[in-house]
């Protein structure tokens, strides 16, 4: 609020404010252009339906069911359409529903803009500007709109995803000639400035480019893992429908008929419910993060993050407290003194930059925090008579701010130039020091002391900064030149605890496989005693300028071994991060500021905080609502059972239902007839994945969260090569029984091998879904009523006579249900003893 007041000041002293629009007309104009949003997020009603018939391989069975219609057979026609649309239909409303879950989460971190609304400055979601607001711009801020500038003080703009340069755009709204205009898509590094929206959404100039030029995001680790997977699976299944339709149709049966049943055994091959799963896992994961207070914007995030096995991280806020309290304003001798407070209290008083922790330590302690900072600038004792000038504002090469203030003295009016900022920064601007209001020369004992008081103060874990005046000309305006033969006038020292469950988070991180490192712009001196309190280790410690100085190769090698990085500027924390990934980390970046935005994009999960400036939470990934390690540590927890309940989906398909289809393809060889109609087919993969959709609900064994899971095909091929030949020999002697004990006839062959594999597919995930023993983890409530849901269907279909005699079924005799519950029994044991082999390396603690 201090600072808005400020920035309004500043703009009606050098600019003009335009009158805003009510909220009325705000609305009528969001009526009419609708929603600030340069791509629109709306999806076709139906679009989930389609996608799912546009399937080749479900085309394709409509298709051959239409032509079934034609040639006689309406009833297997009908079936299979039924099928196919309940599917599709379950598809798209379970998806649908997940869709809109997560669309929910992500309006409630959403940037917002500052705009003028009925006389007012107030703060709106960015989706709501329209044309014809004004709105206010400060650094850390996203450009909501395309806006012409009416006003500006050092306003500098990064518009690198526009016009691909690396620096800030100046922008001078007082200068003659064309229209000064800031555009949706980039953000301001540092000034403040004012101007009108004249586009939004579609019509911006990035909106245009996005339409032409709109592209997905690059796939995350786990979204390749899943191509990958369907990459194999498509494979397999064009050999088996080739291999099955030329035997089939060799063997002399209706083309039609070969065609249909080749093309159902490669939709009972395909795991088209993987996506439904993957989204209705990852999305009930989203909602349990939020409810622990931690929000993620992409769904694809949470697996990410619980595949992170490297955390680094800023300390402020996260590591510590996050508020800072001043706990000495001392001389560059160490004694304390008023007159660096002074200083520091005008300097922060008048700063209009992004609030920060810093400024706002100085105000509590100056006594400066009332709302009406007007009226303070003419009531309180420290700040009376004071005015402000000029501004050079923050950035991260000066690492300083400094203002030029007015005063009116006895013998006429002082101009005076103030600054605070980095102490290596500030010092090298330097020329002289005072003591006791003596100006003496800067010489090199004098910056030893200065030195020694500096590392005094860093010993105590005080973050410090350099504060130095200097005095001016009257002049029109004033420029960062101005900012040399500085006054040192003394340092501020502030302390930001450590906090109370650091320590316990950190230890519990590394318990979980993630090891914790620090990137801060700080001195080494508070990092390092930051580590102690926490835990990390701090025996080596790397600052920027040696950083500088390293390769990658050698970087990448030293990464491994240091834990706590200091001095560091926004370009050296991107390497760190580069560096790690090259040694095959999956690294995750917690940040909060303008300058973290470049590490945010360059880790795998970028992490901000609530507090944190737009630009770092629009680059960011996840969003933590609360202070502290805790939540995000939740958050890992969660992306690694989410990474769990989808691998138990393809686990299963791997070790019962891809039995099931070798079995059908060699039984379609040696048999006579068909082993399953198509319709059957459809109908047992259909009532299997039905089991399926209540897999996200599952508990998941401690194992699997124990430490970082990467998306392993080897493991999946592993499973299928050696699970799947198991399942095919309980099917073949599943054929045995029924032909040479029970000498069925072709339909109760059809029912009995229907009921047995749909038994043994869809129990078997009460082996697959844990690491060990089946009964370490108990299954969820839903999953378990699903399976034997689906079970008892599957064998009592054949005694209702109107659904039996349309789906080709007849009742079997009672002796087969005995040797059901042995075969599917013993199935089961064989299948866990082996799964434990195959997962004891993988899984290893």
């Amino acid at each position: 609020m201090l600072r808005a007041v400020a920035s309004l000041s500043l703009d009606l002293k050098v600019g003009r404010v335009e009158s805003g629009l009510t909220t009325e007309e705000a609305l009528r104009r969001l009526a009419r252009d609708g929603l600030n949003e340069p791509l629109p997020r709306h999806r076709p009603r139906f679009r989930m339906l389609v996608r799912r018939f546009a399937n080749p391989l479900v085309g394709i069975l409509v298709i051959a069911s239409i032509a079934s219609m034609f040639v006689g057979d309406p009833t297997d026609a009908a079936v299979i359409l039924a099928i196919v649309t309940v599917s599709a239909v379950l598809d798209g409303v379970q998806t649908r529903r997940a869709h809109r879950a997560a669309d929910a989460l992500r309006e409630s971190i959403s940037t917002t803009a500052t705009v003028l609304r009925d006389g007012a400055f107030v703060e709106i979601p960015r989706a709501q500007v329209v044309e014809g607001d004004v709105v206010r711009l400060s650094a850390g801020d996203l450009v909501p709109a395309d806006v012409e500038l009416t006003s500006s003080k050092d306003l500098h703009a990064m518009e690198s995803a526009l016009t691909g340069e690396s620096l800030p755009s100046e922008k001078d709204a007082h200068g003659d000639g064309d229209a000064v205009r800031a555009w949706l898509g980039s953000s301001i590094v540092s000034g403040t400035g004012t101007g009108r929206v004249f586009a939004t959404g579609p019509r911006t100039r990035f909106g245009g480019i996005a339409a032409s030029l709109h592209k997905p995001p690059p796939p995350t680790e786990f979204e390749r893992g899943l191509a990958s997977f369907g990459a194999f699976i498509l494979k397999t299944v064009l050999f088996l429908v080739l291999f099955v339709f030329v035997v089939t149709a060799w063997g002399k049966r209706d083309p039609l008929q070969a065609l249909l049943f080749s093309v159902a055994l490669a939709v009972g091959l395909t795991p088209e419910f993987l996506p439904v799963i993957t989204t209705i896992t990852l999305t009930r994961s989203a909602v349990r993060m939020a409810h622990q207070r931690c929000i993620v914007k992409s769904l694809a995030a949470i697996q990410d993050l619980g595949s992170v096995d490297v955390l680094c991280s800023d300390k402020t806020g996260t590591l510590t407290t996050g508020e800072m309290s001043l706990e000495a304003h001392v001389d560059p001798t160490g004694k304390t003194q008023e007159r660096p407070l002074l200083l520091a209290c005008v300097n922060s008083f008048f700063e209009s930059g992004v609030e920060n922790p810093v400024d706002a330590a100085v105000l509590r302690h100056g006594r400066l925090d009332p709302l009406d900072r007007a009226v303070l600038q003419h009531e309180h004792p420290d700040i009376h008579g004071f005015e402000k000038i000029d501004e050079m504002p923050f950035d991260f090469e000066r690492r300083r701010v400094s203002v030029v203030v007015k005063r009116e003295r006895a013998e006429g009016e002082e101009y005076i130039l103030v600054t605070k900022g980095a102490p290596e920064q500030v010092l090298a601007s330097c020329t002289e020091y005072e003591l006791d209001g003596v100006r003496c020369v800067l010489d090199t004992e004098a910056v030893a002391q200065a030195r020694r008081t500096l590392d005094a103060l860093g010993a105590k874990g005080y973050r410090t900064l350099a504060v130095a005046w200097r005095p001016l000309p009257r002049r029109v305006s004033y420029g960062l030149d101005d900012e040399r033969n500085l006054v040192l006038s003394g340092f501020i020292a502030f302390f930001d605890p450590p906090r109370a469950d650091a320590r316990e988070t950190v230890e519990t991180l590394v318990r979980r496989g993630v090891r914790t490192k620090i990137l801060t712009g700080d001195a080494k001196a508070v990092a390092q005693h930051v580590a102690e309190r926490v835990g990390l280790s701090s025996e080596r410690i790397l600052v920027g300028d040696e950083i500088d100085k390293m390769t990658d190769p050698a970087l990448a090698h030293h990464v491994e071994q240091v834990d706590v990085f200091a001095r560091l500027s926004p370009a050296q924390k991107t390497r760190i991060l580069a560096a790690l990934r090259s040694r095959g980390h999956v690294t995750g970046f917690l940040g909060d500021g303008i300058n973290d935005a470049p590490s945010l994009h360059a880790a795998d999960v970028g992490i901000a905080v609530a507090g944190a400036v737009d630009v770092a939470k629009e680059a960011a990934q996840v969003i933590l609502l609360e202070p502290g390690l805790g939540v995000l540590l939740e958050g890992i927890v969660e992306g690694r059972k989410a990474f769990g309940n989808v691998l138990k989906y393809l686990l299963m398909g791997t070790s019962s239902n891809f039995g099931n289809m070798f079995s059908m393809a060699g039984a379609a060889v040696a048999l006579p007839f068909l082993p399953m109609l198509p319709t059957q087919i459809l109908l047992n993969n259909f009532l299997y994945d039905l089991a399926q959709v209540t897999i996200p609900t599952d508990n998941v064994d401690d194992v699997l969260v124990r430490s970082p899971r990467r998306w392993d095909i080897g493991l999946v091929r592993r499973f299928m090569a050696v699970l799947g030949p198991i399942s095919s020999l309980y099917d073949f002697l599943t054929f045995a029984v029924l032909l040479h004990v029970l000498h069925a006839s072709e339909r109760a062959f059809h029912t009995g091998w229907f009921v047995e594999s749909l038994a043994t597919q869809t129990l078997v995930i009460f082996v697959i879904r844990t690491v060990g023993s089946p009964w370490t983890v108990a299954p969820s409530r839903p999953l378990v009523f699903s399976a034997l849901v689906v079970v008892a269907i599957g064998m009592l279909l054949p005694y209702a006579p109107p659904l039996a005699r349309m789906l080709g079924f007849e009742p079997l005799p009672i002796g087969y249900f005995g040797f059901l519950v042995v075969a599917t029994g013993t199935y089961l044991y064989v299948v866990d003893r082996v799964k434990r082999r195959l997962l004891r390396h993988t899984f290893s603690s």
